[in-house]
């Protein structure tokens, strides 16, 4: 069988150069003898069974709106032929947390805020579990018309997730599992009679009990663990009723310590449970977070906190983190949580120890298909805006026909910002972020978006407070060196600073001036594939300040950022190694003043007018301009007069997106 990473089984008695700088060993479909040994030594070879895992396989946090009729939840889970837990939210009134399980079935239903046995749905909850997802019917705690919900979908698989059932026999007793590592977290709940949820975190001794469905801090109880910590093959239940004496289920949640086997080399850790303490304490995770449970563990009255990118939390201190509760049936709401970046989060109160669970955003290997993580729809009326297709974590949108400012959004932030202006972030009723195909809800037709979706080596979005030292390094997640960088003060009014590939230079995304020299930008220091400097200006890093930055890189058949001097010819191809040609383009003189000129297959890339917008100004788009056309490596320019395309001896950067 074929690794699905790769074209073909080709192996070498040496290894080849590196096709491209997204690959770290040999070249895409090719294994040197050595490479072979070495995964067949770790059970990693690619067979049946065994192929590359990436987070996205295991893990989703899905946002939907109710319907009262059956509706299929496809988030890219395979729970027919994997199983796993679906753990459902009404978001937007008060009513329980819903858990179902394949190792249960269908219809029966556990509560995570309650005490409360197994309970059966009959026919309109979850009526099937899906390869790509699962079905559900009209009850209203998982599909009432009109309410919002959010579900988290934890599928089986090696060092992520378990399922055991098990009837105890009121005696300390052993169980099985099948996670292959030593358990991070472990919940157990009764499901015959009312009982707590019981979890073992490793971060407790197994002396002590906690409860999900409760405040309580933890606290000496030799009943619910035996006193016994789990292994790699087991985990140990005590004598009291919670957990022994009745049938029950238990969920097992792994921690990956540089063991775990997940994305294209199979050697990622997705999952980590530990504990953090004190103010502002650190979780070090190695990978930037997308879903955290976390408690107190020293302090009572402190619920269990649930956070995910999807519903909306920031990666710097605000009260826009949108929280929900394990032991409660509170709705949504708004609250100032922890801070997150490239390599984990931040949080904690004086005096207080907090444990955890932290899943790792996903995907985690470069794209191969630019529809994935790149699309583009205009808005006429009607329905609920444009739409990408995918969950969408960055968004230019424009009104195209007339005068309009161009608006950025990320699902970071949720806040505006204009490329074409110096403002500071804004508010906007219409910028929808938990959304999972899209980004935008608008009245107003005739609205155009753009939208990106962050992954390894093609697009990444940072948010970060400025020190005012120069020097300041900003991890990112990238996983290659950034080739353009957009950098914008959110909280000030400042220009837009680019980053073109060289240091000691910078571009404004607001104006049409060309590159110009200062050190106060990147410290003329390049970036690397993991961190990016910047200097102690307020444009980029003043003290308190808060920023945004887009990081764009080359992906073989996907993107492109590059660069060419005009030789004041028509017709002159520019090759981006595509094979279908580009179907977005953006162009900018560096060398002489000019426009952010942005072009795409939607509005026209022919061999005739192509419509054109300004990154930088106001204006409606210009539609009699036979400015580009289309070439299979990528685009061809027309325009040799003036300085905006190819004028002779001028430089110019691009970036373009593949069909």
């Amino acid at each position: 069988m074929s690794d699905k990473r790769y074209e073909a089984n080709i192996i070498r008695a040496t290894a080849v150069e590196p096709a491209n700088n997204l690959e770290t060993t040999s070249a895409p479909g090719v294994w040197s003898i050595d490479e072979v040994v070495e995964l067949q030594k770790k059970n990693k070879w690619p067979t049946v069974g065994n192929v590359a895992t990436d987070v996205d396989d295991v893990f989703s946090t899905f946002v939907y709106q109710g319907t009262s009729a059956t509706k299929v939840v496809d988030n890219g889970i395979n729970l027919s032929g994997e199983g796993g837990l679906v753990w459902t939210k009404l978001r937007d009134t008060s009513t329980r947390h819903v858990l179902i399980d394949t190792a249960r079935g269908v219809e029966k239903y556990l509560e995570s805020n309650a005490s409360d046995a197994e309970d059966t749905q009959s026919s309109n909850s979850l009526t099937a579990f899906n390869n790509n997802g699962y079905t559900i019917g009209n009850w209203g705690s998982m599909n009432s018309s009109s309410y919002k919900y959010v579900s988290w979908t934890f599928r089986k698989a090696p060092k992520f997730f378990d399922i055991v059932t098990y009837t105890g026999n009121n005696s300390t007793q052993t169980i099985n599992h099948n996670l292959g590592s030593v358990p991070g977290m472990i919940i157990v709940k009764r499901l015959n009679d009312a009982g707590n949820w019981g979890v073992k975190h490793r971060s407790i001794a197994a002396t002590n009990a906690v409860f999900l469905n409760r405040s309580d801090q933890s606290y000496a109880n030799s009943t619910y663990w035996g006193d016994t910590e789990p292994t790699s093959t087991q985990f140990t239940v005590g004598t009291t009723h919670s957990v022994s004496g009745a049938p029950y289920v238990a969920y097992l949640f792994a921690h990956n310590d540089s063991d775990g086997e997940f994305g294209p080399n199979q050697d990622q850790d997705i999952i980590k449970c530990g504990s953090i303490s004190g103010y502002n304490g650190r979780a070090e995770l190695g990978f930037e977070p997308q879903w955290v449970l976390l408690k107190s563990s020293n302090y009572n009255s402190t619920n269990w906190i649930i956070l995910d990118v999807i519903r909306g939390w920031t990666p710097v201190n605000s009260n826009d983190d949108a929280y929900l509760w394990a032991n409660l049936t509170n709705a949504e709401a708004d609250y100032n949580g922890p801070s997150f970046d490239a390599t984990g989060f931040n949080f904690g109160q004086s005096g207080d120890n907090y444990i955890y669970m932290a899943i790792r955003r996903g995907p985690l290997a470069a794209p191969t298909d630019a529809t994935k993580v790149f699309g583009m729809d205009a808005y006429t009326s009607g329905g609920d805006g444009p739409v990408t297709g995918f969950v969408t974590d960055f968004s230019l949108l424009r009104l195209v026909n007339n005068t309009y400012d161009w608006y950025a959004t990320t699902r970071l932030t949720g806040k505006v910002l204009y490329t074409n202006q110096v403002s500071a972030e804004v508010a906007n009723q219409y910028a929808i972020t938990d959304r999972m195909d899209g980004m935008w809800d608008t009245a107003v037709p005739n609205h155009f978006l753009w939208g990106w979706k962050r992954a390894p080596g093609y697009f990444d979005v940072v948010a970060y407070t400025g020190t005012g030292v120069s020097g300041r390094t900003v991890n990112h997640s990238l996983g290659v060196v950034p080739e353009m960088i957009w950098v914008k003060r959110r909280s000030g009014v400042n220009n837009w600073m680019v980053y073109a590939g060289d240091a000691t230079d910078y571009l404004r995304l607001n104006t049409t001036d060309p590159t110009s020299d200062g050190d106060f930008a990147w410290n003329d220091t390049a970036p690397t594939a993991s961190v990016f400097s910047v200097g102690n200006h307020n444009l980029v890093n003043g003290s308190g300040e808060t920023y945004i930055a887009y990081l764009f890189a080359t992906v073989a058949g996907v993107s492109k950022v590059g660069s060419y001097t005009g030789d004041g010819t028509t017709g002159r191809v520019i090759d981006c190694g595509f094979t279908s040609g580009a179907k977005f383009v953006v162009i900018k003189p560096t060398s002489q003043t000019g426009s952010w000129i942005v072009y795409d297959t939607a509005r026209g890339i022919i061999a005739g007018n192509d419509p054109f917008l300004q990154l930088n100004n106001t204006p409606g788009q210009v539609t009699d301009a036979d400015d580009i056309d289309p070439d299979n490596s990528g685009f061809i320019v027309n325009q040799a007069t003036g300085n905006y395309l190819n004028q002779s001896s001028v430089d110019y950067i691009f970036y373009a997106i593949a069909t």
